[in-house]
Formats: structure tokens, C-alpha cells, sequence
């Protein structure tokens, strides 16, 4: 299966939504694009409204899907975040798509096309508010899932959370709270505050870091599976599984998968190693209610 990247029309949605339609000349999969009119309170406490643009990846010849939202990570530098474009993950998307599911790819606000201002800022390196960044992340999968649950395309109360990175971190708050039908989660290498090159394997605060994935296993509402390479080079082998033992030790419901290592940087390895996952995805998928539909 392969996905067209012509553009045939543009079709005006209620809502102030809109979507533009990625038409495959002979295949099952078609991408879409939807600006989905999004407000946040920034971790600065202003509240901005701005159109998230979400890349859609679905198979039309379902007529109906559960949802999985795929959610990006962070680069260091604004002028890394302005430029990112527009955010698709595509093989990985039709990975999932082959898996049963529509996937919502949100370019979050603060990054690529969506823009605006970095929404998602937690501070100094000496004085991180780790939560207030990921509540900014979280706030626009909550709007995505509500959108995803009005699709005529979608099983309505039957949704996964994914991300990388700091969208690993942000899907990991995700699920310690109600997301509109999300049933498990999904954390690919996820953190924040690293630095590959000037800290690696340190990140800022490790110490707060610790207490927010503990924190979020107070409230953790859906199980979740954690995959991490032991050569990343933003949080090293040992931080995500005390990260771990934290969520769970304080009622968090998960499954730690230690990958291979990558290359240079096992933090790739959702994007650059994709069979190294598959396996362990699926299976925590089927344990969840979302066995991949037959051939």
C-alpha cells in the first residue's frame, strides 16, 4: 500500500475546520490534512488559540476505525521548531494503519506549519516545570480525540495514545487523565529536558523529571507500554526505568521493553529502527482490545 501526495480539492468542514484531502490513484490509504481550531494555557498561564494542523492517515475501505493519536517530540532550539514543517511520521503511521487503526498526527502549537509561540516552554535548565509543559501537549490530544470521536470513520470510545520523546512524556500525562475514549498508551522513548550533545545521558533536573512520572501514575487511568533503547543518548539506560519503577510503584499500570541499540543514539529508535518495535507494539496492542485486523 502506498499513499498519494497529490492534492485534489479542498472541502470546507462546520466547526471552523477544514481538510484537505490526499486522493490515492490506487491504494486503500489516503492522508488528509485538518486545521483543528485549538486553545492552551501556555506554561507561561496565557491562554492562545491556534489552528493545529493534524495529518490523517486512514484506510478507506473501512468503514470504521479506532484512533490512535501519534505525538511528536521537541527539538532544542526555536529555529528547529519553527522548521520542522508539517509533522507525518509516515511509515509509522501506515504501520499503524496496517494495524486497524485512523491515525491523527498533530504538528503541535509552538512547531512547523501550526506555529505560534512555544507554548510548551518549561523553564531554565535549573528550574524545570516539567508538568507545565506537558499539560500544554496534553490539552491538544484531548482536543484531537474529540475531534477524532465526530469523524463518521471512527468507533467511537476506542483510542490509543502514542509519542516520542516529549511526545512519549506528554502521552505517559495523557493517560493519567480522561482522554476522550483513549483506552491504552503508548511511550516511545519519551522525556524532556535532554541535551545529546552538551549532557548526554543527563537531562535537566533528572530529579523533577523523576517526580512527574511518578506523579503521573497516581492517576494513571489506562495501561501503557514504555520502550526505550539503552544507548539513548538523552536519558542513558538507567533514568527511564527508575522512571518506570516510579510510575508503577505509585499505581501506574505499564510494560517496560528495553530495544536494541541504535545506531549512535537508541533515541532514533521509534523512527530509524521500526522492526525493532513492531513486535512488542503489537502485542501490547492485542493484549488491549486492538488485534490487527486479517489480511
Amino acid at each position: 500500500m502506498r499513499s498519494s501526495r497529490s492534492i485534489r480539492t479542498i472541502l470546507p468542514l462546520v466547526f471552523g475546520l477544514w481538510v484537505q484531502p490526499f486522493i490515492p490513484a490506487c491504494a486503500a490509504i489516503i492522508e488528509e490534512v485538518v486545521k483543528l481550531p485549538v486553545t492552551v494555557t501556555t506554561s507561561s498561564g496565557q491562554s492562545v488559540t491556534r489552528d493545529v494542523v493534524v495529518t490523517v492517515f486512514r484506510d478507506e475501505s473501512r468503514a470504521k476505525s479506532p484512533y490512535l493519536i501519534l505525538n511528536h517530540g521537541r527539538a532544542g532550539k526555536d529555529s528547529e521548531r519553527r522548521s520542522i514543517g508539517r509533522m507525518v511520521y509516515r511509515k509509522q503511521s501506515e504501520w499503524f494503519v496496517a494495524q486497524g487503526f485512523a491515525v491523527f498526527v498533530p504538528t503541535r502549537i509552538g512547531y512547523g506549519v501550526t506555529g505560534g509561540e512555544d507554548a510548551e516552554h518549561t523553564g531554565t535548565c535549573s528550574a524545570k516545570n516539567y508538568p507545565a509543559g506537558e499539560r500544554v501537549a496534553v490539552e491538544q490530544i484531548k482536543a484531537v480525540a474529540r475531534y477524532a470521536q465526530t469523524a463518521p470513520y471512527i468507533i467511537p470510545n476506542r483510542g490509543v495514545i502514542a509519542g516520542q520523546s516529549v511526545g512519549g512524556i506528554s502521552t505517559i500525562a495523557a493517560s493519567a487523565q480522561a482522554v476522550p475514549g483513549a483506552r491504552a498508551a503508548i511511550n516511545f522513548s519519551g522525556g524532556d529536558g535532554g541535551d545529546p550533545v552538551r549532557t548526554p545521558e543527563s537531562p535537566c533536573r533528572a530529579d523533577l523529571l523523576t517526580e512527574t512520572f511518578a506523579n503521573y501514575g497516581r492517576t494513571s487511568k489506562i495501561p501503557t507500554l514504555w520502550l526505550y533503547s539503552p544507548n539513548d543518548r538523552y536519558w542513558g539506560p538507567d533514568l527511564p526505568k527508575k522512571w518506570f519503577a516510579r510510575f508503577k510503584a505509585n499505581g501506574g499500570n505499564g510494560q517496560f521493553v528495553s530495544l536494541p541499540p541504535f545506531g549512535d543514539d537508541g533515541h532514533r529508535s521509534f523512527t530509524g529502527n521500526i522492526e525493532a518495535w513492531t513486535i512488542p507494539v503489537a502485542q501490547f496492542l492485542k493484549q488491549n482490545g486492538f488485534a490487527a485486523p486479517a489480511q
